[in-house]
């Protein structure tokens, strides 16, 4: 791991939910050995040192469902690792973080809920985002990171979401998450979804750059996993280094 790696909104948020933990996680296929804190991969397929950080006009919520910051292959990290302006919460279908209540009632943020448009009202629904410059208050994209059954759960059972118009993407590529699987291609996993949320607000080089990233992660973490060695000359690896001149180069 990199020295003097922060720890951003999703590292507390795995750290307040180990805590309070009564027995320890284990992902799935049991015990790997030693992970990285920062990037949650094995030391020798760390990418730490990788960490693309940008400054953005748009911010990102992260609703987590409950076990979703422990997992090694949530994405939700990867966007808080791009985007400085990320927050993260942990759900809960019977009490709500004082402080997610006044992020969403910031007046600098215009909340979007993401989601599908066809379980929303028709009069919720947006595909465009208005530009901070235009509209005096920063997008603030709010995602629900959980599976696809929890998210729909997460969505009816959230009332304080309700008075926000409901961003619905029309994404039209197929999902290259390869991690964990959904049944349908066009789910996307939660870092493909921010990456579309900032191209939509004006943030290319974000969107770009955590695209990327996204990639170079899958392959360090399906390297690792079959045992192989990271390709520092990937076509992931590339993008990142061309578009963010901090990224070390092979």
């Amino acid at each position: 791991m990199a020295p003097d790696v922060t720890p951003h909104a999703v590292s507390r948020l795995r750290s307040a939910r180990l805590a309070r933990s009564v027995k320890p996680f284990l992902a799935r296929g049991g015990p790997r050995g030693e992970r990285c804190a920062g990037c949650r991969l094995r030391p020798s397929h760390c990418l730490c040192a990788l960490r693309p950080t940008q400054a953005t006009q748009a911010g990102v919520c992260l609703l987590m469902a409950d076990i979703e910051p422990l997992k090694p292959s949530n994405t939700g990290w990867l966007v808080a690792d791009v985007v400085q302006d990320t927050f993260a919460f942990g759900w809960a279908r019977t009490e709500v973080d004082p402080a997610l209540l006044a992020l969403l009632a910031d007046p600098q943020w215009q909340p979007y809920v993401v989601f599908p448009g066809e379980y929303v009202a028709p009069e919720r629904v947006v595909h465009a985002v208005v530009p901070a410059a235009d509209a005096g208050k920063r997008p603030l994209f709010v995602l629900l990171d959980a599976t696809w059954p929890e998210a729909r759960k997460m969505f009816r059972k959230s009332p304080y979401l309700e008075r926000f118009p409901v961003l619905s993407l029309l994404a039209e590529q197929v999902s290259r998450y390869q991690l964990r699987r959904s049944t349908r291609s066009d789910h996307f996993c939660t870092a493909e979804v921010a990456a579309l949320c900032l191209e939509l607000g004006g943030d290319t080089r974000a969107a770009q750059t955590l695209e990327a990233y996204f990639d170079m992660f899958t392959h360090h973490y399906l390297q690792a996993k079959h045992q192989l060695a990271p390709d520092l000359d990937s076509a992931a690896h590339r993008a990142l280094r061309a578009l963010n001149g901090t990224a070390v180069a092979p």
